[in-house]
């Protein structure tokens, strides 16, 4: 039986009254050799689970910072398939930690739907974010998915409608990604107070947990989003301490955000 990874870790999130962190990482920025040692390292300084962004030419929901990043990787040539590999090689090292494939429909349809569902069981996905994939349109992902335990999580934002929350619950599987602004992704002073307000909208329809993400940058912004939801995830303040850091010392500093973002203190 295939293990669910995701509720595993939610449970013993709430269990030990912590909120969760998810940090999302570019794949093959630098490289897909540092993603590779990246990976464990960000769980070892206190990351719960593991967004991994498949680089594509047009991230509609992408700051510039995380462009910035997909950029470099697509550079190099890093593909979907390079996506799935870096999950198979970790996944050994990582027996216990979601590891969730963030990314366009695109690549994901070119590959074949169920070609890429089986190979994404095969190298132990827990997870997919598809940011332009409405959930009207889940379907035929979420039925070659699902029956492989892996969740289609949904995106869900202050302009949703009462309809489209309700809608989007009712279909969502893992938890629910909680966008906590109207924009694209970025770091920011303040987390948003309408992505607190989103919060109470989605919960009248699920029991899933939430998850809040876009603007997230500083462990005050995790202990704030804490209280109102399971976790929160940071992208775009991990990504602009990489893209500025001098390529033998990513690993280390983002490590060290990772710990501080943890409220751990960083050795």
């Amino acid at each position: 039986m295939t293990r669910d990874r995701i509720k595993e870790t939610f449970a013993s999130l709430k269990k030990r009254g912590k909120t969760g962190l998810i940090v999302f990482v570019t794949v093959g920025h630098p490289d897909l050799a540092t993603t590779l040692k990246l990976v464990p390292a960000l769980v070892e300084a206190g990351a719960d689970a593991v967004e991994l962004g498949v680089p594509f030419s047009d991230p509609l929901a992408e700051g510039p910072v995380i462009q910035e990043s997909s950029f470099w990787s697509l550079e190099q040539g890093t593909t979907l398939r390079d996506c799935l590999g870096v999950v198979e090689e970790l996944r050994p090292q990582l027996p216990d930690t979601p590891l969730v494939l963030m990314g366009y429909y695109n690549p994901i349809y070119r590959f074949g739907i169920p070609s890429f569902s089986a190979e994404a069981q095969r190298v132990g996905v827990d997870g997919l974010i598809v940011p332009d994939l409405p959930h009207y349109e889940f379907g035929p992902l979420a039925e070659e998915c699902r029956p492989r335990g892996i969740s289609v999580v949904p995106m869900l934002a202050p302009t949703s409608t009462e309809r489209s929350i309700r809608e989007t619950a009712s279909a969502a599987s893992g938890f629910i990604y909680c966008v906590s602004i109207t924009g694209v992704t970025g770091a920011r002073e303040e987390v948003s107070q309408r992505g607190f307000e989103l919060l109470d909208r989605i919960r009248r329809y699920t029991t899933l947990p939430l998850a809040v993400g876009f603007g997230i940058s500083n462990r005050r912004h995790v202990e704030e989003v804490g209280r109102s939801a399971e976790a929160a995830i940071v992208g775009s303040a991990l990504v602009r301490v990489m893209l500025e850091s001098p390529k033998d010392e990513v690993i280390s500093r983002a490590s060290q955000c990772v710990a501080e973002l943890a409220g751990r203190s960083h050795g």
